[in-house]
């Protein structure tokens, strides 16, 4: 039987029932489901040995965002992330993007660069011709380095030379490899295989190699996702479905001509794929080095995502960006909650992954825009933040409810106003 991410009322449901839920959804075990209380996750035994100078856990609230349709497959979307209103904001978009069909997604070969320097070279032309008349040579070499990705139909793809004349450490050259890491993110692999091409690099070329190490602008491991929402599923309130398309539309034209606006307007994009990313033990910091890098790759810092109105007026988005996330090793396979968090997506592969944490980008991007064009921001998100402000007020779990609920009826959302809301509550009783 198919299952439907289309889950109405998950967001008022308890807080067991709706684990409860997700468990029957991915056919979690017991302990897979405790993993999920909090009670089997990540101890101090294994931190301790994940990094180093361990002193305790950190933890996040793990969210599920739901009505997602990622390539006609219907995914639940578990999300770490401490923002309040994200989790929100993505189901709310993915159920729009369900309106026009969902999300199409698609991946490049999961390619990573390894980069090596050199550096002290006479003539880095004739040294380049030598790098490359070697590249078979030097691509076997690499492929040794890790005969099971290479098995798998991985391993160095391609060698490239790059020559900077002008640096201000003088000529330096710059050799790229290629190199396919499969279901994995590909750090490590890439970075063993530079150390063991650079004995080899220095023989051919005769200079002296520096840096060793993959590049986190991975342009050759992209992932886009697309969407269309029909013009009447935007109306809502006093906004016509056209107001709010073409809102949408001018929002994202002021941050693909502004580098200060596409700042924010990619940060919204990367509140959804963080959290993804963050959810199932992947390296959110290069993810994050990658998509900004990418956003400026054409000399100016621009948006990430594209909005326009399509030939029968609906409202299509896109999103292009480099994803470079695994499935398999580091912290993918030791931290309980993230294999916990994958095999709730479902997902078999490094590529259907990166494809769904694309969409996410997509529907964030869409559910801030959005906002923006038509209410503003703090509406939806202030009633959120509200209550964050007045937890940490020191409101107890029976208290919450009430003085968030004034806290916005007052209109100010401050933790002094949440405080004396808190005290004039319990001199009543």
């Amino acid at each position: 039987m198919t299952q439907s991410s289309r889950l109405a009322g998950f967001y008022d449901q308890p807080l067991e029932k709706r684990i409860e839920r997700v468990a029957r959804w991915a056919e979690l075990a017991e302990d897979e489901t405790s993993v999920l209380r909090g009670a089997m996750g990540l101890d101090l035994t294994r931190a301790d040995q994940m990094i180093e100078n361990v002193i305790g856990l950190h933890s996040l609230p793990l969210g599920i965002a739901v009505n997602f349709v990622v390539n006609g497959r219907d995914v639940l979307v578990p999300m770490a992330i401490e923002e309040p209103s994200v989790v929100a904001g993505a189901s709310f978009a993915a159920k729009l993007a369900r309106a026009g069909g969902g999300f199409q997604a698609i991946t490049t070969a999961p390619e990573m660069i390894g980069q090596l320097q050199v550096l002290d070279i006479a003539d880095p032309w004739s040294a380049r011709f030598d790098l490359l008349a070697a590249r078979a040579e030097l691509l076997t070499l690499a492929n040794e380095t890790d005969p099971v990705i290479a098995n798998l139909g991985g391993g160095a793809r391609d060698l490239e030379v790059r020559i900077f004349e002008q640096t201000p450490a003088g000529p330096m050259l710059v050799v790229h490899l290629i190199f396919d890491c499969r279901d994995a993110m590909g750090a490590n692999t890439v970075n063993t295989a530079c150390e063991t091409l650079a004995p080899r690099v220095k023989q051919i070329t005769g200079g002296r190699v520096g840096l060793r190490i993959l590049s986190n602008l991975a342009d050759r491991r992209l992932a886009r996702a697309r969407c269309t929402v029909p013009v009447e599923a935007l109306a809502f309130g006093d906004f016509s479905g056209e107001r709010v398309a073409q809102g949408i539309v001018e929002a994202w034209a002021f941050a693909a001509a502004d580098p200060y606006r596409a700042a924010t307007h990619n940060k919204g994009i990367m509140n959804g794929v963080d959290a993804v990313v963050v959810a199932t033990g992947n390296d959110w910091r290069a993810v994050e080095a990658g998509a900004h890098a990418y956003a400026a790759r054409s000399g100016h810092y621009t948006s990430l995502s594209a909005w326009a109105r399509d030939a029968e007026g609906n409202l299509a988005g896109t999103l292009e960006m480099p994803l470079a996330v695994g499935f398999v090793g580091g912290a993918t396979r030791v931290h309980p909650t993230a294999r916990v968090a994958l095999k709730i997506l479902g997902v078999q592969t490094a590529r259907e992954l990166a494809e769904i944490i694309a969409s996410v980008g997509l529907a964030q991007n869409l559910a801030a825009v959005r906002a923006l064009a038509t209410e503003g921001i703090q509406r939806g998100h202030m009633r959120l933040h509200a209550r964050q402000v007045t937890i940490a007020a020191g409101a107890t779990e029976d208290e919450v409810a009430r003085v968030t609920e004034r806290l916005i009826a007052g209109g100010h959302v401050r933790p002094d106003r949440a405080e004396a809301i808190l005290a004039e509550m319990r001199s009543e009783h």
